[in-house]
Protein backbone atom coordinates (compact mmCIF):
# COMPACT_ATOMS: atom_id res chain seq x y z
CA UNK A 1 0.00 0.00 0.00
CA UNK A 2 1.37 3.06 -1.37
CA UNK A 3 1.66 5.61 1.46
CA UNK A 4 2.35 9.66 1.17
CA UNK A 5 3.39 11.54 4.08
CA UNK A 6 1.07 14.30 4.62
CA UNK A 7 2.30 15.99 7.45
CA UNK A 8 3.86 14.37 11.16
CA UNK A 9 1.69 11.54 12.16
CA UNK A 10 -0.65 12.09 9.24
CA UNK A 11 -0.40 9.88 6.05
CA UNK A 12 -2.48 9.69 2.95
CA UNK A 13 -3.42 6.44 0.88
CA UNK A 14 -4.53 8.21 -2.82
CA UNK A 15 -8.16 7.04 -4.20
CA UNK A 16 -7.64 4.01 -6.44
CA UNK A 17 -10.31 1.91 -8.31
CA UNK A 18 -13.14 1.85 -6.42
CA UNK A 19 -12.54 4.37 -3.64
CA UNK A 20 -14.70 6.95 -3.28
CA UNK A 21 -12.23 9.05 -0.94
CA UNK A 22 -9.04 8.73 0.48
CA UNK A 23 -7.94 6.93 3.25
CA UNK A 24 -5.94 8.65 5.92
CA UNK A 25 -3.77 7.33 8.72
CA UNK A 26 -2.39 8.76 11.49
CA UNK A 27 0.59 7.09 12.68
CA UNK A 28 4.31 7.50 13.12
CA UNK A 29 6.59 5.36 10.77
CA UNK A 30 7.48 3.48 14.06
CA UNK A 31 3.76 2.88 14.82
CA UNK A 32 2.87 1.84 10.94
CA UNK A 33 1.31 -1.87 10.33
CA UNK A 34 3.88 -4.35 9.15
CA UNK A 35 2.63 -4.62 5.52
CA UNK A 36 3.68 -8.29 5.46
CA UNK A 37 1.70 -9.42 8.54
CA UNK A 38 -0.98 -6.76 8.87
CA UNK A 39 -3.40 -5.84 5.92
CA UNK A 40 -5.05 -3.03 8.25
CA UNK A 41 -3.96 -0.69 5.51
CA UNK A 42 -5.68 -2.44 2.76
CA UNK A 43 -8.85 -2.69 5.26
CA UNK A 44 -8.51 1.60 5.13
CA UNK A 45 -8.42 1.66 1.14
CA UNK A 46 -11.80 -1.12 0.98
CA UNK A 47 -13.17 0.94 3.87
CA UNK A 48 -12.98 3.69 1.27
CA UNK A 49 -15.47 2.17 -1.00
CA UNK A 50 -18.58 2.13 1.23
CA UNK A 51 -21.68 3.85 -0.44
CA UNK A 52 -21.97 7.34 1.09
CA UNK A 53 -18.95 7.61 2.75
CA UNK A 54 -17.70 11.14 3.13
CA UNK A 55 -14.08 13.13 4.19
CA UNK A 56 -12.08 9.85 4.33
CA UNK A 57 -11.51 6.77 5.45
CA UNK A 58 -9.53 7.16 9.02
CA UNK A 59 -7.32 5.30 10.78
CA UNK A 60 -5.75 5.57 14.58
CA UNK A 61 -2.58 5.60 15.59
CA UNK A 62 -3.05 2.18 17.35
CA UNK A 63 -4.72 1.10 13.89
CA UNK A 64 -4.64 -3.05 13.22
CA UNK A 65 -6.20 -5.62 11.49
CA UNK A 66 -9.76 -6.66 11.69
CA UNK A 67 -12.92 -7.88 10.63
CA UNK A 68 -14.03 -5.62 7.50
CA UNK A 69 -12.88 -2.65 8.90
CA UNK A 70 -9.58 -2.35 10.39
CA UNK A 71 -9.77 -2.00 14.13
CA UNK A 72 -8.69 1.71 14.81
CA UNK A 73 -10.74 2.52 11.81
CA UNK A 74 -13.58 5.61 11.76
CA UNK A 75 -15.36 6.10 8.47
CA UNK A 76 -18.88 8.41 8.27
CA UNK A 77 -21.25 7.85 5.72
CA UNK A 78 -24.09 10.35 4.56
CA UNK A 79 -27.49 9.49 5.42
CA UNK A 80 -29.50 11.57 3.28
CA UNK A 81 -26.88 10.47 0.26
CA UNK A 82 -27.58 6.75 0.52
CA UNK A 83 -24.75 6.19 3.51
CA UNK A 84 -24.78 2.96 4.30
CA UNK A 85 -24.42 1.18 7.82
CA UNK A 86 -21.66 -1.86 8.24
CA UNK A 87 -21.38 -4.05 11.02
CA UNK A 88 -18.09 -4.56 9.92
CA UNK A 89 -17.41 -1.22 11.30
CA UNK A 90 -18.90 -1.40 14.97
CA UNK A 91 -17.27 -4.81 15.38
CA UNK A 92 -18.38 -8.12 17.68
CA UNK A 93 -18.18 -6.51 20.75
CA UNK A 94 -20.61 -3.73 20.61
CA UNK A 95 -20.60 -0.94 22.67
CA UNK A 96 -16.60 -1.85 24.45
CA UNK A 97 -15.71 0.50 26.70
CA UNK A 98 -13.88 1.60 29.59
CA UNK A 99 -15.08 3.45 32.68
CA UNK A 100 -13.23 5.48 34.96
CA UNK A 101 -13.95 5.34 38.94
CA UNK A 102 -11.85 7.67 40.91
CA UNK A 103 -11.45 7.23 45.50
CA UNK A 104 -11.05 9.58 47.43
CA UNK A 105 -7.70 7.94 48.74
CA UNK A 106 -4.20 7.99 47.63
CA UNK A 107 -1.72 5.28 46.80
CA UNK A 108 0.39 5.48 49.79
CA UNK A 109 -2.47 4.98 52.06
CA UNK A 110 -4.19 2.00 49.82
CA UNK A 111 -0.42 -0.33 50.07
CA UNK A 112 -1.35 -1.52 53.01
CA UNK A 113 -4.37 -2.64 51.92
CA UNK A 114 -4.16 -3.35 48.24
CA UNK A 115 -3.52 -7.13 48.56
CA UNK A 116 -7.15 -7.41 50.50
CA UNK A 117 -8.59 -5.37 48.01
CA UNK A 118 -7.71 -6.95 45.17
CA UNK A 119 -9.00 -10.53 46.66
CA UNK A 120 -12.10 -8.67 47.21
CA UNK A 121 -12.29 -7.55 43.31
CA UNK A 122 -11.13 -10.91 42.73
CA UNK A 123 -13.71 -12.58 44.37
CA UNK A 124 -16.34 -10.26 43.32
CA UNK A 125 -15.62 -9.79 39.94
CA UNK A 126 -17.47 -12.22 37.84
CA UNK A 127 -15.17 -13.22 34.44
CA UNK A 128 -14.04 -15.87 31.80
CA UNK A 129 -15.49 -17.04 28.87
CA UNK A 130 -18.73 -18.67 30.38
CA UNK A 131 -21.62 -17.40 32.63
CA UNK A 132 -22.07 -15.59 35.85
CA UNK A 133 -22.67 -12.64 36.41
CA UNK A 134 -23.62 -9.08 39.31
CA UNK A 135 -27.55 -9.68 38.20
CA UNK A 136 -29.57 -12.33 37.55
CA UNK A 137 -32.48 -11.20 35.34
CA UNK A 138 -35.80 -12.90 36.21
CA UNK A 139 -37.35 -12.82 33.11
CA UNK A 140 -36.91 -11.79 29.21
CA UNK A 141 -39.14 -8.73 30.29
CA UNK A 142 -36.40 -7.70 32.17
CA UNK A 143 -33.52 -8.54 30.08
CA UNK A 144 -35.69 -6.17 27.63
CA UNK A 145 -35.62 -2.97 30.44
CA UNK A 146 -31.71 -3.54 30.52
CA UNK A 147 -31.62 -3.28 26.86
CA UNK A 148 -33.45 -0.01 26.54
CA UNK A 149 -32.45 1.09 29.30
CA UNK A 150 -28.77 0.85 29.82
CA UNK A 151 -26.93 2.06 33.29
CA UNK A 152 -29.96 4.28 33.44
CA UNK A 153 -32.59 1.21 34.36
CA UNK A 154 -29.05 -0.39 36.62
CA UNK A 155 -29.28 3.15 38.77
CA UNK A 156 -33.30 2.95 38.94
CA UNK A 157 -32.78 -1.12 40.23
CA UNK A 158 -30.23 -0.05 42.94
CA UNK A 159 -27.32 -0.53 40.97
CA UNK A 160 -25.33 3.29 41.19
CA UNK A 161 -26.10 6.64 41.91
CA UNK A 162 -27.82 9.88 39.53
CA UNK A 163 -24.94 11.24 39.25
CA UNK A 164 -23.42 8.27 37.27
CA UNK A 165 -25.83 9.54 34.45
CA UNK A 166 -23.91 12.87 34.38
CA UNK A 167 -20.88 11.12 33.29
CA UNK A 168 -21.91 8.59 31.12
CA UNK A 169 -21.89 8.82 27.06
CA UNK A 170 -25.41 9.08 25.99
CA UNK A 171 -26.44 9.64 30.29
CA UNK A 172 -25.90 5.94 30.08
CA UNK A 173 -28.37 4.61 27.41
CA UNK A 174 -28.62 4.76 23.42
CA UNK A 175 -31.69 5.99 21.83
CA UNK A 176 -34.13 3.82 19.44
CA UNK A 177 -32.93 0.73 20.66
CA UNK A 178 -35.10 -2.12 19.51
CA UNK A 179 -35.30 -5.32 21.47
CA UNK A 180 -37.57 -6.89 18.98
CA UNK A 181 -34.12 -6.80 16.61
CA UNK A 182 -32.48 -9.06 19.35
CA UNK A 183 -32.75 -12.70 18.39
CA UNK A 184 -33.30 -15.49 20.58
CA UNK A 185 -29.82 -16.46 20.38
CA UNK A 186 -29.01 -13.63 21.62
CA UNK A 187 -30.71 -13.17 24.30
CA UNK A 188 -30.17 -16.90 25.02
CA UNK A 189 -26.05 -15.75 25.32
CA UNK A 190 -26.74 -13.02 27.06
CA UNK A 191 -29.50 -13.54 29.65
CA UNK A 192 -26.64 -14.96 32.19
CA UNK A 193 -24.19 -12.25 31.62
CA UNK A 194 -24.99 -8.77 32.75
CA UNK A 195 -22.41 -7.56 34.98
CA UNK A 196 -19.17 -9.66 34.38
CA UNK A 197 -16.08 -8.90 32.60
CA UNK A 198 -15.97 -11.60 29.74
CA UNK A 199 -12.30 -12.33 28.81
CA UNK A 200 -8.89 -11.74 26.46
CA UNK A 201 -8.09 -8.14 26.84
CA UNK A 202 -10.76 -6.98 29.37
CA UNK A 203 -9.80 -6.36 32.85
CA UNK A 204 -10.46 -4.44 35.95
CA UNK A 205 -7.63 -2.29 37.01
CA UNK A 206 -6.48 -0.39 40.17
CA UNK A 207 -4.61 2.11 39.39
CA UNK A 208 -3.05 5.57 40.63
CA UNK A 209 -2.76 8.83 38.81
CA UNK A 210 1.02 8.97 38.25
CA UNK A 211 1.42 12.45 36.20
CA UNK A 212 -0.73 15.04 35.73
CA UNK A 213 -0.75 16.96 32.27
CA UNK A 214 -3.65 19.45 32.99
CA UNK A 215 -4.30 20.56 36.03
CA UNK A 216 -7.35 22.84 35.96
CA UNK A 217 -9.08 19.94 33.04
CA UNK A 218 -7.83 16.95 35.54
CA UNK A 219 -9.48 18.59 38.54
CA UNK A 220 -12.62 19.18 36.38
CA UNK A 221 -12.62 15.39 36.11
CA UNK A 222 -11.85 14.66 39.51
CA UNK A 223 -8.46 13.26 39.03
CA UNK A 224 -5.04 14.64 41.00
CA UNK A 225 -1.46 13.46 41.58
CA UNK A 226 -1.29 10.08 43.32
CA UNK A 227 -5.37 9.56 43.51
CA UNK A 228 -6.54 5.94 43.23
CA UNK A 229 -8.50 4.91 40.47
CA UNK A 230 -10.87 2.02 39.13
CA UNK A 231 -10.56 1.65 35.31
CA UNK A 232 -12.74 -1.21 33.94
CA UNK A 233 -13.04 -2.60 30.69
CA UNK A 234 -15.83 -4.26 28.94
CA UNK A 235 -18.84 -4.05 26.48
CA UNK A 236 -22.17 -6.72 25.74
CA UNK A 237 -20.17 -10.26 25.73
CA UNK A 238 -22.51 -12.72 23.58
CA UNK A 239 -25.18 -10.73 23.07
CA UNK A 240 -23.51 -8.42 21.14
CA UNK A 241 -21.55 -10.98 19.25
CA UNK A 242 -24.37 -12.90 17.95
CA UNK A 243 -26.10 -8.94 17.09
CA UNK A 244 -22.92 -8.75 14.90
CA UNK A 245 -23.07 -12.05 13.15
CA UNK A 246 -26.98 -11.96 12.72
CA UNK A 247 -27.12 -8.68 10.93
CA UNK A 248 -23.68 -9.52 8.79
CA UNK A 249 -26.15 -12.23 7.27
CA UNK A 250 -29.10 -10.20 6.87
CA UNK A 251 -26.98 -8.02 5.28
CA UNK A 252 -24.88 -9.91 2.68
CA UNK A 253 -28.47 -11.04 1.15
CA UNK A 254 -29.68 -7.84 0.63
CA UNK A 255 -26.58 -5.93 -0.77
CA UNK A 256 -27.36 -6.88 -4.61
CA UNK A 257 -31.03 -5.08 -4.39
CA UNK A 258 -29.44 -1.97 -3.10
CA UNK A 259 -26.54 -2.38 -6.21
CA UNK A 260 -24.37 -2.57 -3.50
CA UNK A 261 -20.59 -4.53 -4.24
CA UNK A 262 -18.26 -3.93 -1.79
CA UNK A 263 -14.75 -6.35 -2.26
CA UNK A 264 -14.83 -7.93 1.15
CA UNK A 265 -18.20 -9.33 2.19
CA UNK A 266 -16.93 -8.41 6.06
CA UNK A 267 -18.05 -5.10 4.98
CA UNK A 268 -21.54 -6.10 4.22
CA UNK A 269 -23.89 -3.31 4.73
CA UNK A 270 -27.37 -1.31 3.76
CA UNK A 271 -28.41 1.83 3.66
CA UNK A 272 -28.89 3.68 6.83
CA UNK A 273 -32.74 4.11 6.03
CA UNK A 274 -33.23 1.07 4.67
CA UNK A 275 -35.21 -2.01 6.80
CA UNK A 276 -31.91 -3.49 7.01
CA UNK A 277 -30.18 -0.50 8.34
CA UNK A 278 -32.85 0.41 10.44
CA UNK A 279 -33.47 -2.84 12.46
CA UNK A 280 -29.09 -3.36 12.68
CA UNK A 281 -29.32 -0.02 14.60
CA UNK A 282 -32.17 -0.75 16.34
CA UNK A 283 -30.69 -4.19 17.82
CA UNK A 284 -26.88 -2.73 17.83
CA UNK A 285 -28.16 0.09 20.20
CA UNK A 286 -30.01 -2.68 22.27
CA UNK A 287 -26.41 -4.24 22.56
CA UNK A 288 -24.86 -0.95 23.73
CA UNK A 289 -27.37 -0.53 26.58
CA UNK A 290 -26.45 -3.67 27.56
CA UNK A 291 -22.73 -3.13 27.74
CA UNK A 292 -23.18 0.01 29.31
CA UNK A 293 -25.68 -1.73 31.93
CA UNK A 294 -22.23 -4.35 32.33
CA UNK A 295 -20.33 -1.78 33.37
CA UNK A 296 -22.47 0.47 35.62
CA UNK A 297 -22.67 -3.51 37.56
CA UNK A 298 -19.33 -3.89 37.49
CA UNK A 299 -18.77 -0.65 39.21
CA UNK A 300 -21.27 -1.28 41.39
CA UNK A 301 -19.72 -4.36 42.62
CA UNK A 302 -16.38 -2.45 42.86
CA UNK A 303 -17.69 0.43 45.30
CA UNK A 304 -19.04 -2.62 47.36
CA UNK A 305 -15.42 -3.50 48.24
CA UNK A 306 -13.89 -0.44 48.04
CA UNK A 307 -16.31 0.58 51.03
CA UNK A 308 -15.39 -2.77 53.26
CA UNK A 309 -12.15 -3.26 52.57
CA UNK A 310 -10.80 0.42 52.60
CA UNK A 311 -13.85 2.67 54.04
CA UNK A 312 -13.92 4.97 50.81
CA UNK A 313 -16.57 5.48 47.56
CA UNK A 314 -15.88 5.44 44.26
CA UNK A 315 -16.96 8.55 41.82
CA UNK A 316 -17.31 8.42 38.23
CA UNK A 317 -15.11 10.29 36.07
CA UNK A 318 -16.73 8.83 32.62
CA UNK A 319 -17.79 6.06 30.83
CA UNK A 320 -17.06 6.09 26.66
CA UNK A 321 -17.17 3.48 24.19
CA UNK A 322 -15.01 2.61 21.50
CA UNK A 323 -16.68 0.11 19.46
CA UNK A 324 -19.89 2.08 17.88
CA UNK A 325 -21.86 3.90 14.88
CA UNK A 326 -23.53 6.81 15.92
CA UNK A 327 -26.00 9.26 13.84
CA UNK A 328 -24.54 13.15 14.48
CA UNK A 329 -24.36 16.05 12.57
CA UNK A 330 -21.00 17.40 11.38
CA UNK A 331 -20.38 19.71 8.74
CA UNK A 332 -19.34 18.72 5.51
CA UNK A 333 -18.19 21.09 2.70
CA UNK A 334 -19.52 24.02 4.66
CA UNK A 335 -22.84 22.53 5.12
CA UNK A 336 -24.73 20.48 8.36
CA UNK A 337 -24.98 16.71 7.51
CA UNK A 338 -26.40 13.85 9.37
CA UNK A 339 -23.94 11.41 9.19
CA UNK A 340 -23.74 7.62 10.50
CA UNK A 341 -20.17 7.57 11.78
CA UNK A 342 -18.32 4.11 12.62
CA UNK A 343 -15.96 4.19 15.21
CA UNK A 344 -14.49 0.62 15.08
CA UNK A 345 -12.04 0.27 18.57
CA UNK A 346 -11.79 4.53 18.44
CA UNK A 347 -13.03 6.43 20.83
CA UNK A 348 -15.07 9.59 20.36
CA UNK A 349 -13.54 12.83 21.33
CA UNK A 350 -15.87 15.83 21.86
CA UNK A 351 -14.66 19.19 22.40
CA UNK A 352 -15.17 22.15 24.83
CA UNK A 353 -18.62 23.57 24.56
CA UNK A 354 -20.13 20.75 23.04
CA UNK A 355 -23.82 20.54 23.61
CA UNK A 356 -23.85 16.36 24.54
CA UNK A 357 -21.42 17.03 27.08
CA UNK A 358 -22.62 17.63 31.15
CA UNK A 359 -22.70 21.47 32.28
CA UNK A 360 -19.12 20.73 34.68
CA UNK A 361 -17.47 18.96 31.85
CA UNK A 362 -18.39 21.42 28.73
CA UNK A 363 -15.71 24.19 29.56
CA UNK A 364 -13.35 21.47 28.80
CA UNK A 365 -14.31 19.03 26.78
CA UNK A 366 -15.08 14.99 27.55
CA UNK A 367 -12.76 12.75 29.27
CA UNK A 368 -11.25 10.39 26.52
CA UNK A 369 -10.05 6.85 28.49
CA UNK A 370 -7.11 5.11 26.71
CA UNK A 371 -5.76 1.92 28.78
CA UNK A 372 -2.82 0.32 28.27
CA UNK A 373 -1.87 -3.42 27.50
CA UNK A 374 -1.44 -5.36 31.11
CA UNK A 375 1.47 -3.94 33.53
CA UNK A 376 1.86 -0.45 31.40
CA UNK A 377 0.52 2.63 31.78
CA UNK A 378 -2.78 3.89 30.64
CA UNK A 379 -4.26 7.82 29.98
CA UNK A 380 -6.79 10.08 30.56
CA UNK A 381 -7.39 12.76 27.38
CA UNK A 382 -9.53 15.25 26.26
CA UNK A 383 -11.29 16.28 23.39
CA UNK A 384 -10.09 19.60 21.33
CA UNK A 385 -11.56 21.83 19.56
CA UNK A 386 -11.63 21.62 15.77
CA UNK A 387 -10.10 18.01 15.77
CA UNK A 388 -10.83 15.68 12.19
CA UNK A 389 -11.85 12.57 11.69
CA UNK A 390 -15.42 13.89 13.12
CA UNK A 391 -13.86 14.13 16.93
CA UNK A 392 -12.72 10.75 17.15
CA UNK A 393 -9.42 9.74 18.56
CA UNK A 394 -7.48 6.05 19.01
CA UNK A 395 -8.70 3.78 22.10
CA UNK A 396 -5.91 1.53 23.26
CA UNK A 397 -2.48 0.66 22.59
CA UNK A 398 -3.13 -1.72 19.69
CA UNK A 399 -2.00 -5.28 19.26
CA UNK A 400 0.65 -5.85 17.03
CA UNK A 401 0.68 -9.94 17.88
CA UNK A 402 -1.87 -11.90 17.86
CA UNK A 403 -2.89 -14.05 20.97
CA UNK A 404 -1.02 -17.66 19.90
CA UNK A 405 1.95 -15.33 19.17
CA UNK A 406 2.22 -13.52 21.86
CA UNK A 407 2.26 -16.66 23.92
CA UNK A 408 5.06 -17.56 22.27
CA UNK A 409 7.08 -15.02 22.44
CA UNK A 410 7.26 -15.47 26.34
CA UNK A 411 7.65 -18.60 26.57
CA UNK A 412 9.23 -19.57 29.37
CA UNK A 413 8.53 -16.51 31.19
CA UNK A 414 6.18 -16.61 34.08
CA UNK A 415 4.17 -13.15 33.32
CA UNK A 416 2.74 -13.12 37.28
CA UNK A 417 5.82 -13.17 38.31
CA UNK A 418 6.98 -10.34 35.86
CA UNK A 419 4.04 -8.42 36.80
CA UNK A 420 4.63 -8.66 40.78
CA UNK A 421 8.26 -7.60 39.89
CA UNK A 422 6.29 -4.38 38.99
CA UNK A 423 4.28 -4.19 41.99
CA UNK A 424 1.23 -5.17 40.28
CA UNK A 425 -1.15 -7.45 41.78
CA UNK A 426 -3.33 -10.22 39.59
CA UNK A 427 -6.25 -11.68 40.23
CA UNK A 428 -7.90 -14.82 38.60
CA UNK A 429 -5.92 -15.36 34.85
CA UNK A 430 -4.26 -18.07 33.94
CA UNK A 431 -0.58 -17.99 32.94
CA UNK A 432 -1.63 -18.40 29.03
CA UNK A 433 -4.27 -15.66 29.81
CA UNK A 434 -1.84 -13.42 31.08
CA UNK A 435 1.10 -14.09 28.33
CA UNK A 436 -1.54 -13.28 25.96
CA UNK A 437 -2.25 -9.68 26.96
CA UNK A 438 1.55 -8.93 28.19
CA UNK A 439 2.79 -5.39 26.75
CA UNK A 440 4.93 -7.38 24.53
CA UNK A 441 1.66 -8.12 22.19
CA UNK A 442 0.97 -4.31 21.67
CA UNK A 443 2.04 -1.19 20.45
CA UNK A 444 3.49 1.09 23.12
CA UNK A 445 0.64 3.15 24.13
CA UNK A 446 2.95 6.31 25.16
CA UNK A 447 3.54 6.63 21.37
CA UNK A 448 -0.06 6.18 20.37
CA UNK A 449 -0.69 8.79 22.71
CA UNK A 450 2.01 11.16 21.18
CA UNK A 451 0.82 10.84 17.91
CA UNK A 452 -2.77 11.06 18.60
CA UNK A 453 -1.81 14.13 20.47
CA UNK A 454 0.63 15.77 17.85
CA UNK A 455 -2.41 14.76 15.32
CA UNK A 456 -4.76 17.14 16.59
CA UNK A 457 -6.92 14.47 17.65
CA UNK A 458 -7.09 14.82 21.74
CA UNK A 459 -4.85 16.39 24.60
CA UNK A 460 -3.20 14.52 27.55
CA UNK A 461 -4.69 15.16 30.90
CA UNK A 462 -3.26 12.15 33.15
CA UNK A 463 -1.30 9.47 32.79
CA UNK A 464 -2.45 6.15 35.15
CA UNK A 465 -0.08 3.37 36.29
CA UNK A 466 -1.52 -0.43 37.64
CA UNK A 467 -1.04 -1.63 40.67
CA UNK A 468 -3.46 -4.28 40.41
CA UNK A 469 -5.92 -5.87 37.89
CA UNK A 470 -8.34 -8.86 37.62
CA UNK A 471 -8.57 -10.84 34.77
CA UNK A 472 -10.98 -13.26 32.93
Amino acid sequence: MDLVEESPYRFRIDRREEMRVPGVVYASPALLPDAGSDRSLEQVANVATLPGIVGASYAMPDVHWGYGFPIGGVAATDVAAGGVVSPGGVGFDISCGVRLLTADLDRAALRPRLAALMDGLGESTPRGMGRGAVWHLGDRAELDAVLRGGSRYAVERGFGVPRDLDRCEDRGAVADADPARVSTRAVERGAGQVGSLGSGNHFLEVQAVEEVYDEPVAAAFGLRAGQVCVMIHCGSRGLGHQICTDHVRAMEGVMPGYGIDVPDRQLACAPVTSPEGRAYLGAMAAAANYARANRQLLAHAARQVFARVVGCDLDLVYDVSHNLAKIEEHRVDGTSRRLCVHRKGATRALPPGHPDLPDDLRPVGQPVLIPGSMGTASYVLTGVPDAPAWASTCHGAGRVRSRTQASRAVRGHDPRRELAARDVEVRGASRRGLAEEMPEAYKDVAAVVAVAEGAGLCAKVARLVPLGVVKG
